[in-house]
């Protein structure tokens, strides 16, 4: 069965100094390079906003990160400002190392929705390409690690087992924002609720 490995978000602001830090990030980089090599396809997913996003907290006078609004139709929360399209922060983290030819599946460049799954839009009106792709590689299941786990990952990953991929969470390669002290824990009870299998690089590694 041909299988992948998607790389989420792996991305200089998300890492530990970065404008929106999920904490210990850059623990996972070391677990994407590692299992690199056990994989024939490997695809990238980049958060890729114009400066203009409206998911920015900034972009909204008198509303602070963490607060709610409306955008494109569904709930949103509202962020720092980060991954802004061409800026250091947007860049792929420099310890992440990747072949010459990689498919890098950008997200986010819609100003007026957000998109955490590397699959669609947060509204799903709008495909990013990413599941064209796995398919034109006849692909059969995906393997997922990156940022963060409780929210661009897990969309990614209920995403992926809705349109019929075999979908494995690699746990310790991903890292959650946790801004409540159930978050991550949640999000992969729905993710495995949904058929989403949960494993280990070390597993993965064993077996090849």
């Amino acid at each position: 069965m041909t299988r992948a490995l998607v790389l989420i978000d792996l991305q200089n602001d998300f890492l530990p100094g970065g404008a929106l830090a999920v904490p210990e990030g850059d623990q996972v980089i070391a677990v994407a390079n590692q299992l690199q090599p056990h994989f024939q396809h490997l695809f990238v997913t980049q958060d890729w906003h114009p400066a203009d996003h409206g998911s920015f907290a900034a972009n909204h006078p008198g509303k602070r990160p963490g607060d709610r609004i409306d955008l494109g139709g569904v709930p949103q929360i509202l962020w720092p400002v980060h991954c802004v399209q061409d800026s250091p922060g947007a860049s792929l983290a420099a310890d992440l190392q990747l072949p010459e030819s990689v498919s890098i599946i950008r997200k986010g460049t819609d100003p007026t929705i957000d998109s955490y799954s590397g699959f669609f839009d947060n509204a799903r009106r709008q495909a990013t390409g990413l599941q064209a792709l796995l398919q034109a590689a006849g692909i059969r299941s995906v393997y997922l690690l990156g940022l963060a786990t409780d929210y661009c990952v897990q969309f990614t990953a209920l995403d992926a087992v809705s349109l019929g991929f075999d979908t494995y969470l690699i746990e310790d390669g991903c890292r959650g924002v946790n801004a409540q002290p159930t978050d991550v824990a949640d999000a992969i009870t729905a993710m495995r609720s949904e058929g989403v299998i949960i494993t280990h690089s070390s597993q993965i590694t064993a077996a090849s």
